[in-house]
């Protein structure tokens, strides 16, 4: 199998949102192209040490507050490499191409337009995804009093919702999503339709159930976001194949909307995501003080429908 290529590498986020990129030396292995700052771990070293020194030799800025992003495990053929992306926030010192590699602040939403090394694009996906998702609750007794209670959690910062009603007839559906709609524009924020709803004119996102993941060959076509339900490790193999943009993996923890379920727990939810290039939410049991132990074990964040807002 040949050795595997640990490399420490920063999304550096400035106080605009903006990404760093730097461009690869020609000479260098997969040349001119765009990537996120960092470097190969030398033989022994903790990921994080490598950061801090590959930060200050590359771009000469002590990093002070970073956590991890996303793993990311990738083979080019040539060389097998594991990608341990960081999300520094807040760093000493002007940063400046040591080697007079270009360097360029990037807005999230233009990072695709800066041609990358394959490892790189699920990167992109994590840098433009909060690190909260959202499920609305099944049940809708009041449209007008689902839209306010949404756009209360809007105000209070979500930007990521997934669209999941049951109980409704496809007209009452489609009034409520337009009306979610209205509501993710205003904020920014980004609004997926439960595949189970069977919204085919929901081009923005589409969230697909197992069952929805399992049926399919290929991604659909003219769907800007696409999500996954997952709950062991075929799910998220057959997602990633199907290239999702992210996807959820449950049930982390025991909750009471499941109370029949095996919960995976934090050890395997790690193992599993160990292996999955794409961003994983942690789905069950879920609330705010757990994002960072989510962070530690390689999620994207936490996603829930009641206790996380």
């Amino acid at each position: 199998m040949g050795t595997v290529v640990q490399v420490a590498a920063a999304a550096l986020v400035d106080e605009q949102g903006r990404i760093l990129l730097a461009r690869r030396h020609q000479a260098k292995h997969q040349g001119g192209l765009w990537e996120f700052p960092g470097g190969k771990c030398e033989p022994g070293e903790p990921v994080e040490t490598a950061l801090v020194r590959e930060l200050r030799e590359e771009l000469g800025i002590e990093a002070q507050v970073y956590r991890p992003l996303i793993r990311i495990p990738h083979d080019y053929g040539d060389r097998r490499v594991v990608l341990h992306i960081y999300r520094v926030t807040r760093w000493q010192g002007q940063p400046q191409g040591q080697e007079g590699q270009p360097l360029a602040w990037v807005e999230p939403s233009r990072l695709n337009d800066y041609p990358m090394p394959a490892a790189d694009r699920p990167v992109v996906a994590a840098l433009r995804l909060p690190d909260t998702y959202l499920i609305t609750p099944p049940e809708v007794p009041d449209a007008d009093a689902f839209l306010r209670h949404l756009e209360t959690a809007l105000r209070g910062g979500i930007r990521l919702i997934q669209l999941r009603v049951f109980g409704l007839s496809p007209a009452a559906i489609g009034a409520l999503y337009r009306g979610a709609e209205v509501l993710a524009g205003r904020y920014g924020a980004i609004l997926l339709a439960s595949s189970a709803l069977d919204l085919q004119w929901a081009p923005a996102g589409v969230h697909l159930t197992s069952q929805s993941l399992a049926s399919l060959e290929r991604r659909p076509s003219g769907v800007r976001w696409l999500a996954a339900s997952c709950h062991n490790e075929a799910d998220l193999a057959k997602a990633q194949a199907l290239g999702v943009d992210f996807a959820l993996l449950s049930p982390v923890l025991p909750t009471p909307s499941h109370p029949d379920a095996q919960p995976l727990g934090w050890d395997r939810f790690e193992a599993w995501v160990r292996d999955a290039s794409l961003p994983v939410f942690a789905l069950g049991g879920m609330y705010p003080g757990l994002r960072e132990e989510a962070w530690r074990r390689g999620a994207q964040g936490i996603a829930g429908i009641r206790s996380i807002v």
